[in-house]
């Protein structure tokens, strides 16, 4: 049974920061790229960083760059977002997602999490 559990959500106010953590079970997690998306009330989920296998080369969206920085563990089977100088536009539920050997920045993933409330306020 495949899980991602996603932690670290939370609320903080404007230029802060929070690190966001997926604990993966039940893949071999080392042969999935993975990828955070979040989703805020009334809008599409959104994409927002994913990393590849081994190299962990990191691809993000536009608004983020420089902000976030997504990171793998592939001993602790665990992905990482760190998020910092966060604003209110950041705020909506953050999911984690696995997706066998090839990233992307589409939804088309094998796996998601539960996600995680991130709450930014101004």
């Amino acid at each position: 049974q495949v899980q991602l559990v996603e932690s670290g959500g939370g609320l903080v106010q404007a230029g802060g920061s929070l690190n966001l953590s997926c604990a993966a079970s039940g893949i071999t997690f080392s042969e999935y790229a993975m990828g955070w998306f979040r989703q805020a009330p009334g809008k599409e989920r959104q994409f927002v960083a994913a990393i590849s296998l081994i190299t962990g080369s990191a691809v993000y969206t536009g608004s983020v760059k420089g902000r976030f920085t997504i990171a793998r563990d592939n001993a602790k089977n665990t992905l990482y977002l760190q998020m910092n100088s966060l604003k209110p536009e950041d705020t909506a539920v953050y999911y984690c997602a696995a997706r066998l050997r090839v990233v992307s920045t589409s939804t088309l993933y094998d796996y998601w999490g539960q996600g995680t409330q991130v709450t930014v306020s101004s």
